[in-house]
């Protein structure tokens, strides 16, 4: 089926971006996936290529255009790697977590971060998850007391995409920890900061180029100007608010992998290295037809910046059924 989806400007970024995939991925992967994480200065060199910040204005550094379609023509040709852990972060860096900058910060904050964010100097990540709550995040137990001009942040969150390099990480906190959903608020914690430390890259079943990590927070002092959003129990609102397009990225990931292979045995695919073995037929669920699923993607690539009106909303982006309930499902991240 003929794609309508994008235009001339769509494919043309797509030829730069393949470029830079064929250039600066695809001959390192099998070192990568080795040592289980990508090179920082991948996020400076795709900084600049025009490939970060693609929604963020041009008074910070961005691209300025609003149009996800251009992230969606990124995510696509990242995945072409034999392993596609090894642009995941780059994906979650302009797909998850410049929303939330765009969105929440206030001038002085984007001023600050935004113009790193664009460049690649400043990595991102999002921790909401944490050990041992599976996927109901209003029972994190990551806290952040007030202390004057700081939050006094003590916790742990895993499985952080970036955790690594990540250089800005946006933290969900409870800022109040006598309610669940109403006393959660979203922190910047930001690489350097006294208390905040890494723990191990984690070991995956596939995806072994993307670094994912456990980070630790004992004491760390935050300023109340890391805080996004105008006050604190807004942090729960603000996932929700995001989610959407996360899953619709990770629908745009998984068709375009779908579309170019089923199952890649290479070494770097994600099967038959490490523990995980080889699986000797096609798994069931990446044998559906791409196109119903890219029907999906195209409805909720044209709505994620905010639907016409009586339009459905982005979740209609998602292919196999819509977004999950953010108030049961918040585990990504």
């Amino acid at each position: 089926m003929r794609r309508t989806l994008y235009d001339d400007d769509h494919e043309a970024f797509r030829a730069s971006v393949r470029t830079f995939v064929d250039k600066e991925i695809a001959p390192h992967v099998d070192q990568w996936s080795t040592a289980g994480i990508t090179p920082r200065e991948l996020f400076t060199t795709a900084g600049k290529q025009g490939l970060l910040g693609i929604d963020v204005p041009e008074e910070y550094g961005g691209g300025r255009v609003p149009d996800f379609r251009f992230n969606a023509v990124l995510g696509e040709e990242l995945v072409r790697a034999p392993d596609a852990g090894a642009g995941l972060g780059i994906a979650l860096h302009n797909d998850i977590c410049v929303p939330y900058f765009l969105s929440y910060c206030t001038e002085e904050q984007k001023q600050r971060w935004l113009p790193g964010i664009a460049s690649g100097e400043l990595v991102t990540a999002i921790g909401m998850t944490e050990p041992g709550i599976g996927s109901d995040l209003a029972s994190m137990t990551t806290t952040a007391i007030r202390d004057g001009d700081h939050y006094v942040v003590n916790g742990a969150k895993t499985f952080i995409t970036n955790g690594i390099h990540a250089d800005l990480v946006i933290t969900a906190v409870k800022t109040d920890p006598r309610h669940r959903h109403r006393g959660m608020s979203l922190l910047i914690l930001e690489r350097g900061m006294a208390g905040f430390t890494r723990g191990r890259n984690l070991d995956k079943l596939g995806q072994h180029a993307q670094d994912t990590a456990e980070l630790f927070f004992d004491d760390v002092h935050v300023p109340v100007g890391n805080l996004l959003g105008p006050k604190e129990g807004q942090g729960f609102v603000q996932l929700d608010e995001n989610l959407p397009r996360e899953r619709l990225s990770i629908a745009i990931a998984a068709v375009a992998l779908r579309a170019g292979r089923l199952i890649t045995r290479s070494p770097n695919s994600g099967f038959g290295t490490g523990s995980a073995p080889a699986p000797s037929a096609p798994m069931p669920i990446i044998s559906a037809p791409v196109s119903p699923s890219r029907r999906g993607i195209r409805a909720g690539s044209r709505t994620v910046e905010g639907p016409a009106p009586g339009a459905s909303t982005c979740s209609a982006g998602v292919a196999g059924g819509g977004v999950p309930n953010p108030t049961r499902d918040m585990s990504a991240g």
